[in-house]
This record gives C-alpha cells, structure tokens and sequence, in this order.
C-alpha cells in the first residue's frame, strides 16, 4: 500500500525540514513539493555535501521522482540555476517533474514586491522580495501566466499585456520599467528548457499511488507564516499547513499516512511578526551561534529564542500532526540550561492554548516558563536509549505537553544526524 508522508513547518520556517525530508526521501518512491516559491530554502548536507535547494524537493538526492506541484511559483531563473548545480553532481534530473499548472514568476513581480515593501513604510512585511506576493495576486486576479500557457499560442501576448499594464503602474511611482522584448525572449527561452520536465503532475501523482509508490510532501516555510493561521499580516502568500499540500498537490486526505510537524529545540523567526518568546540579549545571541541560525536564501540573521510549546500545541492540531521531528538537541546541549513556554500571562489571565485573544496585543504577554539544565554532549549517539538523561527529560517534557511523539531527532549538521524512535 502507498504511503504519504507530508513534512510541515511548526513555527516560521528554517525548523529543518529539508534535513527530514532527505532523510525519510531514502525509503519513497516520489518527493513532492507543493507550496510557495524560492524564498524558501532548505539547506541539507549529503554525502559531505552541502546543497542549498530553493524549488526542486531536496529528495530528489537519493535519486527518486522529484514533483513541483501545482502550488508552487516558479522563476524559471532560479529553477535552472538549481538544476545547473545539481547536473554538477550528477543528478538524474530526468525524475524532474514540473507541474503544467504551477504558476510563473516574472520579472515584474520582483519589482513589485519591491515596490509595494516601499509604499508600506513602517508597516512592511519584511518579503524576500523574490516576487512571491504578487505572483499569487496574479494567480487569484486570475492574469497569472502557468506552466502550461507558455506552450499556448497566445503566450507572448499575454505576457505583453501583463508587462505593459504592469509598466504603467511602474511609472506612476516613478519606478524602472520592464523591458518588455527582453523578458518575451528570456521566456521562451525558458519554454524551451523547461519542456522536458513539464507534465500534469496530479495524474502521476495518482497513478503512483495506484502503483503503491511512497511518497514525502516536502512542506515550504510554517505553521505561523500560513495566509489564513498565521500571524497576518506578517505571513508568506499561500497555505504552508495541511490544506496547502492539498490544494497544490491535488492529493486528498484519505492517502496522506503520516505528518510529520518539525520544531527546533529553540525556537526562530526571519523577518517582522510577532515572537512571544524572543530572547532580544545574549540568550538569543549565543542560540544564534551555536545554530547558525542564518537565512538559507537571505542570509540574514534569525530571531532566536525558546520554544514555545502554547503555540506548537496550535500548531499540531491545525496540522492534524502524527509524529514531531525535533532538530538541533545537539545545540541546546552546548548551553548550560534552557526554557520551555509552557503558558501565557496575558492581562491576569492564564491561557495554556493559543489563542484570538491575545493577537495584535503579544508584546504584552507574558510567558510562562520551565527551565531544564542540559549542558550535555551527544556526539554520534545512535539511539535515544543512550541519549543524556536532561536531554531525555526535554524530549519527554515535550511529548507530555503536546501529546505527540517525537519520533526523529536531529543531533548533527549531516543528513544522518539523527535518532530514529
């Protein structure tokens, strides 16, 4: 029988998702990846390699079918400057499959997220500025350009018209416009380059299923980034949750077998929102370094602090979580002690979920916290019986709170870092 497992984000990105979703990748068939853009990025070690992937499924290292689906946007830049790397190594790159239906992300985008970050002064959102936003905008506007329009004979004009009505809300703001003749050309380059990845995934997808075939979802940025349960406005643009690996899949409920929700051991944030837990000193200094809490595609530096389990027990009931995949017990382990969030003070009155309440109002909270000695080293430990007795109690302390086993746990940088319970 087919299995699906569907790799999730539980806080704001950058929990490691690329390292369990490699890893579990060794025993599928098909990784598939369903949401957002290339501002996400997940960095994995293989083979004593680092790659650094933005839209094609990191599975696709253990020489497996690799899906972009139907709810991705893709810049075809950026999508063959990754496959250029990967035929560096080798990669059999025809398991690449590019959905007919994603969308495409144009140069007009970019300067549109650029733009719009501008007009919001204060207020902006802090995007990677990689066009991601007003893709989407296009796609509900219903003028975004997919996959498969590229190989209709009303392309180019289409994306003309696209390129000069973009062009004259450019120069109302006195903005650069686009050369419309250049970005024609690049495209139908890009047609012709693309063409032999290009299928209609959601009929593979099921026909793999049919054939019993394995399958890992590999999720794209998390739970608190999501457009309808994150922390809107400070969110990305399409559904990093449950629902989005449906909708841009094309999978139903009934063949997703496990998800696994990934956390950190701390916790981190890239960009504005809100961070309850936030350690604005030298906690949230050190966590930084011992991590290389670093951005993957931006390179900026993350916001670090403890975890909060209030927010990941939202987080697991939004998602329908089975198995938690906690990383970075290693790094926590370098430090003397460390907290968990186990409730919030908010205007003398306890809350031990998340809740409406308390959103737009969290600088006001108060967490509630446990504190845990660890100072403890893991090196190549094999097994969770040999782990240290504080980092046991850490992991069984989280188990407890959320009700949800953790069932992988990263202990190291490399792809086999793990424990596997």
């Amino acid at each position: 029988m087919s299995k699906v497992s569907v790799i999730l984000g539980l806080n704001y990105g950058d929990e490691g998702k690329g390292k369990v979703s490699t890893y579990l990748a060794k025993d599928c068939d098909i990784a598939l990846r369903c949401t957002g853009g290339n501002n996400a990025g997940h960095t994995v070690v293989f083979n004593n390699e680092k790659f650094v992937f933005h839209l094609i499924p990191s599975g696709i290292l253990n020489n497996i079918d690799a899906v972009i689906g139907n709810g991705v946007v893709i810049d075809p830049k950026v999508l063959f400057e990754e496959i250029d790397v990967l035929k560096n190594y080798h990669v059999d790159l025809s398991k690449l499959h590019i959905s007919t239906r994603a969308h495409l992300i144009f140069p007009y985008h970019i300067l549109e997220d650029k733009l719009q970050e501008d007009l919001k002064g204060d207020d902006k959102v802090g995007t990677t500025a990689r066009g991601i936003g007003p893709c989407y905008m296009d796609k509900a506007n219903r003028i975004g350009l997919r996959v498969t329009d590229m190989y209709h004979d009303d392309f180019e004009k289409k994306l003309r018209r696209n390129i000069q009505n973009k062009n004259a809300i450019f120069k109302l703001y006195n903005y650069e416009l686009i050369d419309e003749d250049k970005v024609v050309s690049d495209y139908l380059n890009y047609r012709d380059l693309m063409k032999p990845y290009v299928m209609d995934t959601v009929s593979f997808l099921h026909k793999q299923i049919e054939n019993n075939k394995n399958i890992v979802c590999e999720g794209a940025q998390a739970t608190g980034l999501d457009m309808d349960l994150g922390d809107y406005p400070m969110v990305t643009s399409s559904n990093p949750t449950i629902g989005g690996i449906q909708t841009g899949s094309g999978l139903s409920s009934k063949v997703i077998d496990k998800v696994y929700g990934v956390c950190k051991a701390y916790a981190s944030r890239v960009g504005e929102g809100p961070f309850i837990t936030e350690q604005k000193n030298a906690i949230g200094d050190e966590i930084r370094e011992l991590g290389h809490e670093y951005g993957a595609t931006t390179k900026r530096p993350r916001r670090c602090g403890w975890m909060d389990l209030v927010y990941l027990k939202y987080a697991v009931n939004v998602n329908g979580v089975t198995d938690l995949a906690l990383n970075h017990l290693d790094t926590i382990g370098k430090m003397q002690s460390v907290k968990l969030c186990v409730g919030y003070k908010f205007r003398d009155k306890i809350y031990d979920e998340y809740s409406d309440d308390i959103i737009g109002y969290e600088n006001e909270v108060e967490p509630i916290y446990e504190e845990y000695e660890t100072n403890y080293e893991i090196g190549k430990i094999n097994s969770y019986e040999e782990l240290p007795i504080n980092a046991k109690k850490y992991v069984e302390r989280i188990e407890e709170y959320l009700n949800v086993p953790v069932s992988i746990i990263g202990i190291g940088p490399e792809n086999e870092d793990v424990i596997i319970r």
